[in-house]
């Protein structure tokens, strides 16, 4: 009886063996096997895509060199167009340059940029006072202020009351005025920046034992400076500005001395009327001048000459 139950209990061991072995050959190992296949599959789909970008990038840069015409040295029409205060260079469609308003200026944050117009108006910049005269002129919409189109710079710096100029100060301003010129023209001849013609009547002046030689080569020197083109012995408002401006802020007397140089109120100032401001020897003043303006125009005619 107890072989019998040995054995019977064997059987049952090994019955139970089989079981768990069958049982594990009923697993199938396919999940893995298809989760690395589908990877795979991915990565060759991502891979061809890629190719597929890749030849159409090549294809645009070759139709855009293509495009690109064989001579790139066109010329620039603005290359040498220069343009006044407040416009800038345009290409035509006909591919002629031409000046119109300017878009927008620069942002100036500096305050020292500021400038005052003639309205006793304070400007971010000239170049927005330009600008907006520009597109007054031209009757633009965005033209603020049909008097906009006489616009100008008074002076440099923020719009500020200026104090008056009181008979004394005036009286003594022509004095004040020419040695301030000819300290002007010093620094320059120290820096080299004269022309050759009045570096020598400079240093003559510095060497003379007459002291009206320097306050006659200063105005002589200045009004030939200021007298542009033409030529024509007369100082316009416009052409004051260069001396006007940027002294303004500084002398509050050299505006009503300028106006009252002006002595018939034509907006121009003769060679007579200058030299009466100045208090310099007419004489001088008118023989020297045209000797000056001879000298500079023979120098301007060999450098473009050259």
């Amino acid at each position: 009886m107890a072989v019998l139950l040995i054995a019977d209990a064997n059987s049952q061991k090994i019955k139970k063996k089989r079981i768990r072995h069958e049982r594990k050959k009923e697993i199938p190992p396919t999940v893995e096997v298809e989760t690395v296949e589908s990877q795979q599959s991915h990565l060759e789909e991502q891979a061809r895509a890629r190719d597929v970008l890749e030849a159409k990038l090549k294809a645009i840069e070759a139709s855009e060199a293509e495009a690109v015409p064989e001579d790139e040295n066109i010329p620039d029409p603005c290359e040498n167009k220069r343009c006044g205060p407040g416009r800038e260079c345009v290409p035509g469609l006909d591919g002629k340059a031409r000046c119109a308003c300017m878009k927008a200026c620069p942002s100036e944050a500096d305050f020292r940029r500021r400038v005052c117009s003639n309205y006793n108006e304070t400007w971010e910049s000239d170049c927005e006072l330009y600008r907006s005269r520009c597109l007054c002129l031209e009757d633009q919409e965005e033209c603020k202020s049909h008097l906009n189109k006489h616009l100008h710079i008074e002076y440099y710096g923020e719009c500020r009351q200026m104090p008056a100029c009181t008979e004394e100060e005036m009286s003594d301003f022509p004095r004040r005025m020419r040695d301030w010129l000819f300290n002007v023209m010093r620094e320059l001849a120290d820096r080299k920046e004269l022309s050759t013609h009045y570096l020598q009547m400079e240093r003559e002046a510095e060497r003379s034992t007459n002291d009206s030689q320097r306050s006659v080569t200063a105005a002589i020197w200045k009004w030939c400076d200021l007298d542009g083109h033409p030529h024509d012995k007369q100082v316009s408002r416009h052409e004051l500005f260069p001396i006007r401006a940027p002294l303004m802020a500084l002398e509050h007397c050299i505006a009503p001395f300028l106006d009252s140089c002006d002595a018939d109120n034509d907006h121009r100032i003769t060679l007579n009327e200058w030299g009466t401001c100045l208090e310099v020897p007419m004489h001088e003043l008118d023989n020297k001048c045209d000797d000056v303006r001879d000298g500079v125009d023979e120098e301007l005619e060999a450098e473009e000459s050259l």
